[in-house]
């Protein structure tokens, strides 16, 4: 027998990690308190749960589970220690910052191991990407700190947030919160996941060991039916930062409606691999192994459907199973295991139930021939072919070691198959093609989108999902927009919008007499404007119009009564309508110039108008006609120029962080400003590329379907923009529950933002509400800018490496 012989037949030999020191850790302490104001404390109940070892099942330590008492002491700590903490100097905070890096990088070894005992992930894993990363997330956002009132003037910290993270990344989910979070000047209250506390509590002592103010951080252990809903609703808590289950998501979602916290959703996810014939098949195989069977195919952008064109699909899956026959599952702190254990009992059998159901719909399971250790939770890599795209493997999250395969013919099918899911969390795009691959990349629906690479993270980019997978963004600087707000919004108070007097008796009748009609005294020709939907002007699915009265309580006119089928028509039109996203920014940017010249040239009409529904002086109307002209401009001004940008994490590549539209937004107008608060919420959706549902003003609708004609005569395509006036409340709703809108703008009521929040779960589309509060629409600072255009778009991060 020769050498090769040898090697090829070998049994592969244990190299274990010492476990010593995390293991007498352990025994030191026995059970762990909850960490409130820097102290360690014990629970109210008196109760404590066992954290277990997911590779034998046995238990590691006790951890407290609190209670809904424990959560107020930990948000009180954070909302006593955020009157200090807001106010201290970026400088400061930005050594306290690095610090807590410092400290990580110190205990990095012992970070590895206790996540590896605790998550059941391999060694190599937690030492190699997870426990670096952590410490990237806190040098990286560090530097934030120091810029903050640099790069981002006039925000502020949005106060106490309360961050529910999971368990297939314990640690790391806690720096991509925890980061940018204190980085801004919040405090914390963070409920680590049920299965895995452990580096979460050794965090709390790096916290102790840093020197941080005392309340800046704060973590609770317990039962998401506890500590999560307590945390959820807590009324001193001003942001829910939440990674999870798309179900748990909707529920929040639905809970924090009209609540006015600020809320993040990092979800679910379906991931599609996608291979083109033209790709290099044993750099395909690895990344298939780093895209399913990372971390046990616990992740929620794992590559879980490979999708091959089909003339290299069997020679592929020949190389795939080939290459599942070597990988080895076992003790997660042996350093030549490629998969560890899944993370609970539980979870092993919700995989081994969804890969049953796989079996009976008819996929063709494969698994390697060797066998999984009997003694803890492991299930072995597995591959599912003729798999039909609508079969609940293929729809389904997993969140285990199981792959789904299917083929394609075409790159359009391609995209098809990828986008045939509801979730919207990530891709990768396999190809020798760059050209290929980066006009593949946008087309498809996920937040993030590696090419020939898969589960690249870094602190630079930003992480966050497209559809039912959430919305927000960690990490990058779009992910600090999360843990801010205005400082203007400090100030607004929710009042009733009411229409203004006129200023004198000159005014006065110059409201009266606002048409030659009037003065000629000769009955008006009646004119009920219809709806605006498709290009066209509608009547009403209804029938029934409405009254428009002045401010002097005599009928202006009728507007059409529109309902559920006049949204639904809308909407389709909208949808109809999508190639807008794919006119060049210069040419949308003309458009809009156009609408402003048109505008211009009726802006007494249009001020005439104002003047009648709003009882404004003529100073008064025409100033916000010329506020209107002025937004029109800017956003045209705007739309090639908010543009995305490039990042260079550490790694041989780039990021293009790509503003993408979201789709078709409805757009629900403030009462305030009938005119410019229509234009200011339209202008900056259509100028990213969206189109638009908008419902006026029922109190002034009159300005925004005087607009009919000026879109008409300036060249804005059928469909971009439509308009259905009647009830805002009951068109807002419907808009609300739709399943093909995209994103929601609502600036009403207080009770209208509620309602237009908890139909938003449904889909899980973005909204933005105002609460009832009112903005200054004449403001630049509160009517236009960035914070309009951040919320008409989604971050796509491109990943596109280079080199030999």
């Amino acid at each position: 027998m020769n050498v090769m012989e040898l090697f090829e037949t070998m049994e592969y030999g244990p190299a274990p990690e010492a476990a010593t020191t995390v293991q007498a850790w352990l025994k030191e302490h026995e059970r762990f308190g909850l960490f409130i104001e820097n102290q360690w404390v014990e629970p109210a109940s008196g109760q404590y749960m066992e954290s277990m070892n997911p590779a034998n099942g046995k238990a590691l330590v006790q951890v407290a589970s609190a209670s809904s008492a424990d959560v107020d002491a930990a948000v009180a700590a954070a909302r006593k220690a955020f009157k200090t903490w807001s106010k201290t100097p970026d400088h400061v905070r930005a050594r306290y910052m690095y610090a807590l890096a410092r400290q990580i990088q110190k205990h990095a070894r012992f970070l590895s191991v206790l996540e590896s005992l605790d998550n059941g992930k391999s060694i190599r894993e937690t030492r190699d990407i997870d426990i670096p990363l952590v410490a990237r997330h806190f040098y990286y956002h560090a530097g934030w700190a120091q810029l903050m009132g640099r790069e981002l003037p006039g925000y502020e910290p949005v106060g106490v947030v309360g961050q529910i993270i999971p368990w297939n990344f314990p640690l790391l989910m806690l720096a991509w919160k925890i980061a940018p979070a204190i980085a801004m000047g919040n405090t914390v209250v963070l409920k680590p996941a049920r299965y895995t506390p452990l580096t979460a509590l050794k965090f709390a002592e790096i916290v102790q060991e840093a020197g941080l103010p005392e309340g800046v951080i704060n973590i609770v252990t317990g039962e998401a039916s506890q500590v999560g809903d307590a945390l959820v609703k807590h009324p001193d808590v001003n942001k829910i930062a939440f990674t999870g289950s798309t179900e748990v998501g909707r529920s929040i979602r639905r809970s924090t409606a009209g609540s006015g916290k600020k809320l993040s959703l990092e979800l679910g996810g379906k991931s599609p691999f996608i291979v083109f014939d033209d790709a290099d098949l044993d750099s395909v195989v690895e990344g298939v192994v780093d895209a399913i069977w990372f971390n046990q195919g616990q992740v929620c952008c794992a590559g879980s459907r490979l999708l091959v064109q089909e003339n290299v699909a069997e020679r592929l899956l020949n190389k795939l199973r080939a290459r599942m026959e070597k990988l080895r599952v076992g003790d997660p702190l042996d350093k030549g295991i490629d998969i560890g254990a899944i993370v609970s009992p539980s979870q092993l059998q919700e995989i081994e139930r969804l890969v049953a159901q796989g079996e009976a719909e008819g996929a063709e399971k494969w698994q390697p021939s060797w066998a999984c250790p009997s003694e803890g939770s492991f299930f072995p890599p597995t591959l599912f072919t003729n798999v039909s795209p609508a079969s609940s493997i293929a729809q389904v999250e997993i969140f285990g070691p199981v792959l789904v395969a299917m083929t394609f013919r075409t790159p359009t099918e391609a995209v098809q198959l990828a986008n045939n899911t509801r979730y919207g969390l990530a891709a990768s795009i396999w190809s020798d093609n760059i050209n290929l691959a980066l006009d593949i990349a946008p087309k498809i629906q996920a937040g993030s989108v590696w090419i020939n690479c898969t589960n690249v993270f870094d602190a630079s980019s930003g992480f966050g999902g497209y559809r039912e997978s959430g919305y927000g963004r960690e990490g990058g600087k779009e992910g600090l927009y999360e843990y801010v707000h205005p400082g203007w919004e400090a100030s607004q108070v929710s009042e009733k919008p009411q229409r203004s007097r006129p200023q004198s008796l000159a005014e006065d009748e110059e409201v009266a007499n606002t048409s030659e009609e009037a003065e000629l005294a000769l009955p008006a020709i009646d004119r009920t404007p219809k709806l605006f939907i498709g290009g066209k002007q509608v009547r009403p699915d209804s029938g029934y119009s409405l009254s428009v009265k002045g401010v002097d309580g005599k009928p202006l006119g009728e507007v059409g009564e529109g309902n559920r089928k006049d949204i639904r028509n809308a909407v389709e039109a909208a949808h109809a309508a999508s190639k807008w996203a794919s006119a060049t920014p210069h040419n949308r940017a003309q458009i809009l110039y156009y609408i402003a010249e048109n505008l211009a040239v009726r802006e007494e009409e249009f001020a005439r108008r104002i003047m009648q529904q709003m009882g404004r002086g003529r100073k008064e109307a025409l100033q916000e006609v010329h506020a209107t002209l002025s937004r029109l401009f800017s956003y045209a001004a705007w739309t090639d120029k908010f543009e995305g940008v490039i990042h260079r994490p550490p790694m041989r590549g780039v990021t293009l962080a790509m503003h993408e539209p979201i789709g078709v937004m409805g757009v629900v107008a403030p009462d305030e400003y009938p005119l410019l608060g229509f234009i200011s919420l339209v202008a900056p959706a259509i100028a990213m590329g969206n189109t638009v549902v908008a419902i006026p003003s029922p109190m002034a609708p009159l300005s925004a379907t005087d607009c009919y004609q000026i879109f008409e005569t300036s060249d804005l395509p059928v469909g971009v923009v439509n308009i259905v006036t009647g009830e805002r409340e009951g068109l807002a709703k419907v808009l609300a529950e739709h399943e093909d809108v995209d994103a929601l703008w609502y600036f009403g009521s207080a009770g209208g933002a509620k309602m237009v929040e908890e139909g938003s779960a449904s889909n899980m589309k973005r909204t933005w509400v105002n609460y009832g509060r009112q903005r200054d629409w004449l403001d630049p600072i509160q009517g236009e800018g960035e914070e309009f255009l951040r919320a008409s778009v989604q971050v796509k991060n491109i990943w596109v490496p280079y080199g030999e």
